[in-house]
């Protein structure tokens, strides 16, 4: 399945702004933490998930996950869609933007999702490497251009895009090359925008805890970190959302590095 499906009439806010959030597939996850942090902050929100992604890389689909994501949220005030999207098929990031869109302009779009597969350089699948530029950099751009071209004159200085990056290269090639464009475009975006009134900035949120790590992992990446604790998808949120505030609107063109740390 690669069209969007339409979700049935709702009613639409007239004082909440519109948020476009991908990946947005599981409960611990970092998307589900910074949809629950928009939604208490007065935002509405589109929501997109891959059921078939999540089979593959963790061996069963949760689509109720996403439900009962959708469900808390509408319980924070948030009006909110929920969108299947397969991101890999070309014709898929207009046609999701143009969904969530049509009752009222997306005025953030939140770009967290990824594929993800490890493989190094020299094991790495022609097959993997298309996937994952596919779904992580030309999906990523093709969302981007269609934000800017929906994009009205009435919410110049309002508009905001923010997506999720990651330094992980090694025995990662294709998640962490596909990231790297990803990098590139959104900057870009920053310049290309301005006329636009759309700020544009890239988060490296460091190694975030949710659910993949196993003890091993976690004491290493602990060990590294300076305050001693690993990052959450609350503390990722809580980045996002000043980003794509009114006074966020002013750090723009930037790869911000809220990793506690991590990288310093």
């Amino acid at each position: 399945m690669t069209a969007i499906p339409q979700p049935p009439p709702s009613s639409v806010s007239e004082e909440r702004p519109l948020a476009l959030l991908t990946g947005v597939g599981r409960r611990v996850g970092i998307a589900a933490g910074i949809a629950r942090v928009l939604a208490s902050q007065g935002w509405d929100l589109a929501l997109s998930h891959w059921s078939a992604y999540d089979a593959r890389l963790h061996g069963q689909a949760r689509p109720q996950e996403v439900e009962e994501i959708a469900s808390e949220l509408r319980a924070r005030g948030a009006t909110v869609e929920v969108f299947e999207a397969d991101l890999a098929h070309p014709d898929v990031p207009g046609q999701l933007l143009a969904s969530a869109g049509r009752r009222s302009p997306v005025r953030a779009l939140i770009l967290s999702h990824a594929e993800s597969v490890d493989s190094s350089i020299l094991d790495t699948s022609l097959d993997s490497f298309d996937r994952h530029f596919a779904v992580n950099a030309r999906a990523s751009w093709l969302l981007v251009k269609a934000f800017a071209e929906q994009f009205p004159e009435s919410l110049r200085g309002l508009g905001r895009i923010v997506a999720l990056t990651s330094d992980h290269t090694v025995h990662n090639l294709p998640y962490g090359a596909s990231k790297g464009a990803l990098d590139r475009m959104v900057l870009a975006a920053a310049r290309e925008f301005g006329d636009l009134g759309i700020s544009s900035n890239v988060l490296n949120p460091g190694p975030i805890d949710t659910g993949w790590m196993d003890d091993s992992t976690r004491a290493a990446l602990t060990a590294r970190q300076p305050g001693g604790r690993l990052g959450t998808p609350e503390d990722v949120a809580a980045v996002v959302a000043f980003l794509v505030s009114g006074p966020g609107g002013w750090i723009n063109g930037q790869l911000v590095k809220a990793d506690g740390g991590f990288s310093a």
